[in-house]
């Protein structure tokens, strides 16, 4: 079966406005059937005519025929601007901005690819049952799509901070077990150098070189260690720094989401008829304020 190139809820969409103008187009080429339709019933009475007569006849047929298409084509070009109204309002509200290509409605092959798509989608043995004519009307798009944006943007960034954060726990925790470990090691070499010179005054007998080889190896082994863990080390506080850089940037974008949606809130009708109330109020306290005043016994 032919397709579009489209998901399935758009492949609907247009499915069903290829109905409605196959529908528009049935009702309109029956109009111009009956306009001929009439014509044989009320002039074509008599045998023979004149030159004159068959002009007069098609001229008045022509003049039907071409106020019924014309009709159809205007009201045609009104319902597509009507279409596209729709889907550019829809794009709007969501601050998109579309684009068409009309050179493109005059490609053939694009022409015949529809064509097939609407024989495969119409034609009596391959035609779907329709489970629900009525399909639900999209929702208007109010005032409210760039606060629900706002406040799905704080959301996400909520998520992020959080993310940011348990991250950055286990950084800090990773950077206290290397300097545990650091010192760890730096306390056995301690240990170890000592036991060297207390093992020198007891042991004189012993191959002090073996002895020297093996301590060697020893540090150079911790040293290698140690250098690791260093490098680890350093590893680690540029992560730190990187994940509180994010963090910092990302409570940053929070604070401007955040005074977004407070400004987008100060600009609703509830609260400048909130603001308008609470005016009146004071106004009213200070009026009453007034007049007690004129009461009170004069120290």
């Amino acid at each position: 079966m032919a397709e579009l190139g489209l998901n399935e809820h758009h492949q609907n969409e247009v499915i069903n406005y290829m109905r409605f103008a196959r529908s528009k187009r049935g009702l309109r080429l029956k109009t111009v059937d009956s306009c001929f339709q009439d014509l044989k019933e009320s002039r074509l009475v008599e045998e023979t005519f004149t030159i004159d007569e068959v002009s007069e006849v098609l001229n008045g047929l022509q003049a039907v025929v071409h106020s019924e298409v014309e009709s159809e084509l205007i009201n045609t070009a009104y319902t597509n601007v009507l279409l596209l109204r729709q889907l550019f309002s829809q794009a709007e509200k969501w601050y998109l901005k579309l684009q068409t290509d009309i050179s493109e409605l005059e490609n053939r092959e694009l022409l015949e690819q529809v064509a097939e798509f609407e024989k495969a989608e119409f034609t009596s043995s391959n035609k779907k049952p329709i489970i629900d004519n009525i399909k639900p009307k999209l929702a208007p798009l109010n005032d409210g799509g760039t606060a629900e944006l706002l406040n799905k943007e704080i959301l996400r960034l909520q998520e992020e901070n959080e993310k940011l954060k348990s991250r950055l726990k286990t950084l800090e925790t990773q950077a206290t077990n290397a300097l545990d470990e650091k010192s760890k090691l730096e306390r056995a070499l301690q240990d170890l150098q000592l036991g060297q010179g207390t093992q020198k005054d007891f042991i004189k007998t012993q191959d002090l070189s073996d002895l020297e080889n093996t301590v060697a190896a020893l540090k150079s082994e911790f040293q290698k260690t140690l250098n690791d863990q260093t490098e680890n080390q350093k590893s680690l506080e540029e992560n730190l720094a990187t994940a509180k850089h994010d963090l910092l940037r990302v409570q940053e974008q929070l604070s401007m989401a955040e005074k977004e949606l407070e400004k987008k809130f100060q600009q609703t009708a509830a609260y400048r008829n909130m603001k308008e109330i609470l005016t009146k109020k004071n106004d009213q306290i200070k009026d009453l304020r007034k007049r007690l005043a004129k009461y009170e016994p004069e120290d």
